[in-house]
């Protein structure tokens, strides 16, 4: 019996199984929830999975459907009788064959990925892009040849004051039933991207219409928002979010570009796929909003540019080394039906700019939420993703750059890692005596030492740890003396404590056991320890870039950002010293940003102008970079001091270190591991 790697998306949980597993069964061992209700007997349909051909070789998989077994018959029976879809399998029928990366669709899925990026609710000035002009045009003429078209364009350049309008060319077929079915009153829906540039009329409606909605986006490398505005009201219908279905091509962007490259066809596949998940959040929100498709007139997209290029049906192997040459760098102005978005067919598509190579759409969003550009004090913006994009400055001078943090802050690459999902660790207490944890879990309200857990726990399960729990976890073994400060879970402890365990040559700490046990082992704090030091590296580059030692204000964006404890952020070391109350989680500043352009255009002005203005940092060309990355892999960091997160936490004592070949200078305090008080 031959072993076969099998790797499961989105979750990135991988594991060894015999030839002939059932596929349900390895997701079932290792803890991927795969939904079945019928005990394996091929009748509910629920269990379906996709296999992702290709070759993947960050995992080193070569994925087929030659390595799974033929369609059966329960498949067959089912197939017939039901839906199932192209490319979809039972996973209690179809058994593994060889190497498989196996995508669990998340229209299959009951308890999927939470995806917290709802609407901020910030009001936001209205001067939107699309004016919807109601008309009343002169009747046909004999005396008067002119055509209805122009007759109606003339009757809007005298109420409205559009000359020279262009004319969406599906509109020519259309506008003389339209004018009738009115009765010669029309509304006119007409594009003009910025004031007193070209117009476009890309609508027209019988009679008025007092409505018009558009959609901002934002596309991030694991999950995707959606908001669904009135451009006439600025209020926000609806707001949905998605997984992002790339994931199964890789988990972090350097990932999918290096599938790219090794598979040629890999571009339209992830293309066709994000574009896919796009169509159905729209038709998510238009449902919960009570619209329709047709009504949406704008729409607004950001993303990281590897995100932005897949979604522009760009290859974008040239970011995946130097010069990181974006193949457009500036705003993108097309027709939504050039790029497969199913709204109104005149509907247009405008992203946001791009910073850098890394620093994407997303980031010149947040900025534009932010505004450290408007600042005099001197703010640090950071979107925590698989992509760390990092802006620091004020109105005086902004700098920008990205660091590759990878995906252990988002679940991926941890032993009992998982995205945030109903059953997910999310906050962690340690006790710094005993070293016994409590917890809180995704769906369930009690901490896990308080009356009512086991009973809800036992309908939701307690299945893994997500990154905001990753992170406080790990902030709590180093408070508490499990961890030292360079990051070595200290094995001493275990002749005295059951949650400190031997895993071969090093030690775990056990934080749930039963089934499944969660237990944190050294490789899960290296992980942690090499994305945050990425992280903190690129920060200090920009420090370096404005010389100064300390900033004003601290804001974390993104998902990961939004559910992070400040507190905990900064005794990683994640980010510089600075007050905790200074601190803070700035939501979905990318979606934010995106529905700043929607709603006024004044704003794509803006922020097309200050992204000129900001300096770009290429930390990979950077030779300090390695620096202060060793000297960042210390809690919080082995050469920088925190004197003002220790005003408000008691961290372990520091003691001298005088040791040269350590890096650090003779006299300089080291902390080591060592429990708190209180």
């Amino acid at each position: 019996m031959t072993d076969h790697l099998v790797l499961f998306m989105p979750s990135g949980k991988r594991g060894r199984f015999p030839t002939d597993t059932p596929v349900l069964e390895a997701a079932r061992q290792l803890g991927v929830h795969v939904e079945s209700v019928c005990g394996g007997r091929g009748i509910c349909g629920r269990c379906q999975v996709e296999v992702q051909e290709g070759v993947f070789a960050k995992h080193g998989i070569t994925s087929s459907n030659e390595h799974i077994s033929p369609f059966g018959g329960n498949e067959i029976r089912y197939a017939e009788k039901r839906d199932l879809k192209a490319g979809r399998r039972l996973s209690c029928t179809a058994k593994v064959l060889g190497d498989l990366v196996v995508d669990i669709p998340q229209d299959t899925v009951v308890n999927a990925q939470v995806v917290r990026k709802d609407s901020d609710g910030r009001v936001i000035e209205r001067n939107p892009a699309v004016h919807m002009c109601y008309v009343e045009v002169d009747e046909p003429d004999m005396h008067k040849p002119l055509g209805d078209l122009d007759r109606m364009l003339v009757q809007i350049k005298n109420d409205w004051g559009f000359s020279n309008l262009q004319i969406d060319a599906y509109l020519y077929a259309q506008v003389q039933k339209i004018l009738r079915k009115g009765d010669w009153k029309v509304t006119a829906a007409i594009h003009e991207p910025f004031e007193g540039g070209p117009a476009i009329l890309v609508a027209l409606y019988p009679g008025l219409k007092n409505e018009a909605y558009g959609i901002a986006c934002d596309i991030g490398s694991t999950t995707i928002a959606m908001h669904l505005s009135s451009l006439l009201s600025g209020r926000t219908l609806a707001s949905a979010g998605t997984s992002n279905p790339q994931i199964r091509f890789g988990e972090d962007l350097m990932s999918r570009v290096s599938y790219v490259m090794m598979n040629p066809e890999g571009r339209e596949g992830m293309t066709k796929a994000v574009r896919e998940a796009l169509n159905e959040l729209i038709g998510k929100v238009c449902k919960e909003g009570g619209i329709e498709r047709t009504d949406i007139l704008d729409t607004v997209f950001v993303g990281n540019p590897i995100m932005h290029h897949l979604f522009l049906g760009i290859d974008p192997t040239e970011l995946g080394g130097a010069p990181f040459a974006l193949a457009v760098s500036g705003p993108v102005n097309v027709r939504a039906c050039e790029l497969d978005i199913e709204v109104n067919p005149g509907a247009r598509v405008y992203m946001l700019p791009c910073i850098a190579g890394h620093v994407g759409a997303d980031a010149a969003a947040a900025t534009l939420t932010e505004g450290p550009h408007r600042q005099d004090e001197m703010m640090l913006l950071v979107d925590v993703g698989t992509n760390a994009e990092i802006v620091l400055g004020n109105k005086a001078r902004t700098v920008a750059a990205s660091s590759p943090t990878g995906p252990a802050f988002e679940g991926a690459e941890i032993s009992c890692g998982q995205r945030a999902a109903p059953g997910a660790i999310e906050r962690v207490r340690i006790d710094p005596v005993t070293l016994e944890p409590k917890y809180r879990v995704i769906g369930i309200e009690p901490w896990s030492d308080e009356p009512g857990f086991d009973e809800q726990a036992k309908k939701v399960g307690v299945t893994g740890v997500c990154g905001s729990g990753i992170i406080e976890i790990i902030a709590e073994m180093y408070l508490t003396g499990i961890v030292s400060e360079d990051g070595v879970i200290n094995g001493e402890l275990a002749a005295t404590n059951p949650r400190i365990v031997l895993s071969g040559r090093t030690y775990s700490y056990l934080l749930k056991d039963g089934e499944p046990k969660l237990m944190v082992s050294q490789n899960d704090v290296r992980a942690i320890q090499l994305g945050k030091a990425a992280l903190y590296a690129g920060i200090k580059l920009l420090m370096d870039k404005l010389s100064i030692t300390t900033v004003d204000n601290i804001g974390l964006a993104g998902a990961f950002g939004s559910f992070i404890d400040p507190k905990y952020a900064l005794v990683l070391g994640l980010v510089p010293d600075c007050e905790i109350a200074k601190v803070k989680a700035v939501g979905n500043a990318a979606g934010t940003g995106a529905r700043m352009a929607l709603l006024n255009r004044t704003h794509r002005r803006e922020i097309e102008h200050t992204v000129t203005r900001i300096e770009k940092i290429e930390t990979a060309l950077e030779s300090d970079f390695q620096k202060h990355f060793v000297n960042a892999m210390a809690f919080p960091n082995k050469v920088d001091a925190f004197p003002r997160l220790a005003q408000e936490v008691q961290l372990p004592v520091r003691s001298v270190d005088t040791d040269a070949a350590d890096g650090i200078e003779p006299g300089v305090a080291r902390r080591r591991g060592g429990r708190r008080r209180g």
